[in-house]
């Protein structure tokens, strides 16, 4: 698996990276991206709640073909629905993120959102209080989509969901996060690997 150099790309001419909604704060230092989230940004689509939400932090690339993306998350979190992981997004109405979700007064949330036809669902399970260091992995076979994570437990990846996305053979892949309420929280993302690209 490919560990891209964030650095590197993002000082190449005409470089491949790319933002959905840049932060006011962010760096890339020795190659871990640090993203502190702005207040009110989220992404999320009717289900539910009725409210739509498209301007969470996304740093992406486009990619064709299958592929497999790998992150590791560190999260400083300070307010409810603080969040961080990974997301592939054809459109506002078509993508996927699975990240960590804190909840201050009951457990965090690990969990899926995928969104079809400007509809989105939530898979979660419970995670423990100290689940605030985490892999993430995301797989395309066509648009077919499968997401894992790293169990320290077992030291092995489990699969927590397969779902279809309805897209165009070129998606954008990458590292996102977002604060639904207040600003503050930082993300530290340790590194981006890729499996499948040239």
């Amino acid at each position: 698996m490919k560990k891209l150099n964030l650095l590197e790309l993002f000082a190449e001419s005409g470089n491949r990276l790319a933002w959905h909604c840049e932060p006011a704060v962010w760096n890339i230092d020795r190659d871990r991206l640090i993203i502190t989230s702005d207040a009110e940004t989220d992404f999320w689509q009717r289900t539910h709640y009725g409210f739509t939400a498209d301007n969470g932090h996304f740093l992406h690339m486009a990619l064709d073909g299958d592929f497999t993306i790998e992150t590791r998350v560190r999260c400083d979190f300070k307010n409810q629905y603080d969040q961080a992981g990974l997301m592939i997004r054809i459109s506002d109405a078509c993508w996927v993120k699975t990240s960590v979700e804190y909840e201050p007064d009951e457990p965090n949330k690990l969990g899926v959102v995928v969104t079809n036809h400007g509809y989105s669902d939530w898979s979660t399970q419970d995670v423990d209080d100290s689940f605030i260091d985490f892999k993430l992995m995301l797989v395309r076979e066509g648009s077919d989509y499968i997401v894992k994570y790293f169990s320290e437990i077992d030291q092995d990846w489990i699969q927590m969901r397969m779902f279809h996305l309805f897209d165009q053979p070129q998606v954008k892949a990458g590292l996102y996060c977002c604060s639904p309420k207040a600003g503050g929280f930082t993300a530290k993302f340790d590194y981006f690997k890729i499996e499948g690209i040239n």
